[in-house]
């Protein structure tokens, strides 16, 4: 059938990969990490504290005193294509671009900050993607997460007449690939240090204990993912002491235990020297990883009487780590390519 003069031009039909992470201001100033805070400070599934309550406390003390704090922190690990945040995530999904090909178009957006997330998934639907999958870069499902980024895909698709067909990549805590390449990725660089650790810890972002209390699976899975880790490093590593911390705590409420700053204070003063520290919730470092424990968390450890200190990089774009994700987004796009 020939297509009428006037109909307008038709985009040919295409896959899209759509990778997902939490946030980045759009610079290391003041008035940037403000904006950046409060978009996400003002997420109901972040702070699970009625508004009423939570309202002054976020406008009135938080925004007032925390971006100054912040800003400087970020000030220690930008680089020259900013927040290593979006830099690497930006890598890792050029990388997957390359690994799938022509056939399927790669995008990334982030939860809060830019590029946003809903912005991106019309843009792909204009470009023709009419199936997408979104892919959520936490190994661990929690409300915080995973569950808010869904929850904007939601929004987006609300203000969307023709609606690409989603499949959302499913939390990968106990999956053997995911597994694999943190094994693989934490013994290359062990084997890389010029001294060799007693303590390995594993440290992985707090929650609130009430997040626990009220069902969500984000402690049990980062357990079991930290018990699979220590499980498959152990040959090669048997004297390697293995522990779970949760570091980034914030506000007065109780948080999942035991806290990583505490845990370092602790294991200096009991006599450890040989310190490893790393990340495996985590899919890129950011400002939790390369300012909180690589520097902070060395300070405070040397400080305390240790000797040595690493902190691992997080899978970012490496071999391991996009060979993983490779995985995981082929099998999920299985009858689609």
């Amino acid at each position: 059938m020939t297509r009428p003069a006037d109909h307008p031009p038709v985009v040919p039909a295409r896959i899209g990969v759509l990778l997902v992470n939490l946030g980045t201001p759009d610079a290391p100033s003041p008035a940037a990490v403000r904006r950046y805070l409060r978009e996400f400070l003002s997420d109901r599934r972040v702070v699970e504290i009625p508004k009423l309550v939570w309202w002054p406390i976020l406008n009135g003390i938080i925004l007032v005193t925390r971006p100054g704090r912040s800003a400087h922190a970020y000030q220690q690990i930008w680089g020259p294509e900013g927040s290593p945040l979006a830099a690497i995530t930006r890598v890792q999904a050029e990388a997957l671009q390359a690994r799938l090909g022509d056939g399927v178009q790669v995008d990334w957006a982030m939860r809060y900050g830019n590029p946003a997330l809903g912005p991106k998934l019309q843009a792909m639907k204009d470009a023709g993607c009419e199936r997408i999958l979104v892919a959520p870069l936490y190994p661990q499902y929690s409300g915080p997460t995973t569950a808010t980024a869904i929850d904007a895909l939601g929004a987006q698709l609300g203000k969307m007449r023709w609606q690409p067909a989603l499949r959302i990549l499913p939390p990968y805590h106990d999956d053997p690939a995911h597994i694999e390449a943190l094994r693989a990725d934490t013994a290359r660089q062990l084997a890389a240090l010029d001294f060799v650790p007693e303590v390995l810890l594993l440290s992985f972002h707090g929650m609130p204990l009430r997040t626990l209390q009220l069902g969500d699976p984000y402690h049990c899975q980062c357990q079991k993912t930290a018990r699979l880790l220590a499980d498959a490093l152990a040959a090669d590593y048997p004297a390697l002491r293995i522990e779970v911390t949760f570091q980034s705590r914030f506000g007065r409420a109780k948080w999942l235990e035991p806290a990583t700053d505490a845990v370092l204070l602790a294991e200096a003063a009991k006599g450890t020297r040989r310190l490893v520290i790393t990340a495996p919730g985590f899919a890129a470092d950011c400002l939790e990883t390369r300012e909180e424990l690589a520097i902070r968390g060395r300070d405070a450890f040397l400080a305390a009487g240790g000797t040595h200190f690493a902190a691992l990089d997080c899978l970012n774009a490496g071999k391991a780590g996009m060979a993983m994700l490779e995985t995981l987004v082929r099998r999920e796009l299985a009858g689609w390519i």
